[in-house]
């Protein structure tokens, strides 16, 4: 009994120690307050269990510059490219385009946070279920002849899995180069066999950041969340849509909506340069002089003043742990608060930043119509409720809020005044934002932000409309539900 009193106070004295130091040091950091009174909390009252979690997932690799691809020629060329946009436009603002004037704030943003080129593009084209968007994956996977680049979080070995399989295993077989990137917790389920097969059929497979539950630098918390198709270097994929049944015919719900675009032009090689650089942090070698064939587009864009043909103008824009900073977070907020008549938002999860949730409530009390859709069930409660935490403020801000009834809406968009809109794989919500790599694209086009603005209008005939009165009578457990969801929101 002594022995055992003996060994329970120097284990709570070890603990003691440790969550001191953990929680001095959460605080020399100067993390954002609601983190770090969060992550003492967790500390405190789940004792060692706190400790393991701060372990894994409350480190800031983006200020310890874990993820480095410093000697990457994309990532060379790509900072030449911007800063050189960014010192002619500097030194001569008739050089942006005319499309572009009234965006110059957020288009400056995005070429200094990000690095994100000026580009522009002959075709977009925007899906908004996944079985469309996989349809035509698969349909420009068939035609290939060079080389394709798949990147995916999800990937499932199912029988979309299982049809995309075979498909760049008969690619590959017929010489075309063809690449796999795959996140380890996304893919967990994925079998060996199933990975080993593509790799035994001249298939490139490369996992990103296998987790290693012994070592407290597996990353954990940092995922790769993009999803990006690459073929031939001329026609490029973004958005929701993961390699699996689920988003092809709604698996559990009655319907899974989402919104993958494909693009022709120059954007296309800023989802190369994004999947050749993860690919570089994965296996650290490049290509050197065979780079050219993975570009047909140039990969340093020019910026024309009167272009001859109409131009779809955009900007990829990137965002992880390897950034200085959380950039696709400053373009959502510099979005919204640039609106001026309309903003529509759709996101599957919706914990954000204290400054987005402000700038929707400001844009709205000051007269913007905001509009915000969300799903009424999730694929995960703890996400749902935390995403419900924030609708009463919203809603008495004057922010609409519906609830998506059909099945699951998967989609990441933002449309502004019909004027222009983002498109990409994250999400409005603290992971997105702050811990996954992501890729999103701003496409300056007054038509397509319609149809994005126009598929949302769709969509409400499908949803319930919260109002303020009945929401406040909702049942008090949900209510509680919702405020350990909140508190813990930023760790989660």
């Amino acid at each position: 009994m002594v022995i055992y009193q003996y060994i329970s106070l120097i284990l709570y004295i070890t603990y003691l120690v440790l969550a001191i130091y953990a929680s001095s040091m959460i605080i020399y950091r100067k993390l954002d307050p609601v983190k770090s009174l969060s992550w003492i909390i967790v500390i405190l009252l789940l004792p060692y269990i706190g400790l393991i979690l701060y372990l894994f997932l409350g480190q800031n690799f983006r200020k310890r510059k874990i993820y480095d691809r410093k000697g990457a020629r994309e990532e060379r060329v790509k900072r030449i490219a911007a800063n050189n946009q960014l010192r002619l436009l500097k030194s001569n603002p008739e050089l942006l385009p005319i499309d572009l004037k009234k965006y110059e704030k957020l288009v400056m943003l995005n070429l200094r946070s990000s690095k994100s080129l000026i580009t522009s593009d002959k075709q977009i084209d925007v899906y908004f279920s996944g079985k469309e968007a996989l349809d035509s994956m698969y349909e420009e996977i068939s035609k290939a002849t060079q080389h394709i680049h798949l990147q995916s979080y999800i990937i499932e070995e199912d029988v979309i899995g299982k049809k995309f399989h075979k498909l760049l295993i008969s690619k590959a077989k017929e010489g075309v180069e063809v690449r796999i990137m795959y996140d380890s917790v996304g893919c967990w389920s994925l079998s060996k066999q199933f990975i080993n097969s593509l790799a035994q059929n001249g298939v490139e497979i490369l996992e990103f950041a296998p987790v290693k539950f012994l070592t407290p630098t597996s990353k954990l918390n940092y995922r790769n969340h993009r999803k990006i198709l690459v073929v031939d270097g001329i026609v490029g994929y973004i958005g929701g849509v993961n390699i699996a049944d689920r988003y092809y015919n709604g698996g559990n719900f009655p319907e899974w909506r989402d919104t993958h675009i494909k693009m022709r032009g120059e954007s296309v090689t800023a989802l190369q340069s994004c999947f050749l650089l993860d690919r570089f942090f994965i296996i650290n070698r490049q290509f050197g002089r065979k780079n050219k064939k993975y570009y047909p587009q140039p990969l340093i864009p020019n910026i024309e003043l009167s272009p001859p043909i109409k131009r779809i103008y955009t900007q990829i824009i990137t965002s992880g742990p390897d950034s200085d900073w959380a950039s696709i977070m400053q373009c959502y907020f510099t979005a919204i608060t640039m609106a001026k008549k309309r903003i529509f938002i759709v996101t599957p999860y919706f914990t954000p930043s204290e400054s987005i949730v402000n700038a929707m409530k400001i844009s709205s009390l000051g007269g913007v119509e905001v509009s915000l859709m969300l799903s009424e069930k999730s694929d995960t409660n703890i996400a749902q409720w935390g995403s419900m935490s924030y609708a009463t403020e919203l809603l008495e801000a004057g922010v609409k809020v519906y609830l998506f009834r059909r099945g699951f809406n998967h989609s990441k968009v933002i449309s502004i005044d019909s004027e222009f809109c983002i498109i990409g794989s994250a999400n409005m919500d603290n992971r997105s934002l702050e811990h996954n790599f992501e890729i999103t694209g701003i496409i300056y086009n007054p038509e397509i932000a319609l149809k994005i603005e126009n598929q949302f209008i769709i969509d409400t005939d499908r949803c319930k409309s919260l109002a303020s009165s009945k929401w406040a009578k909702r049942n008090i457990s949900n209510k509680i539900k919702e405020g350990f969801a909140r508190l813990l929101s930023p760790l989660i």
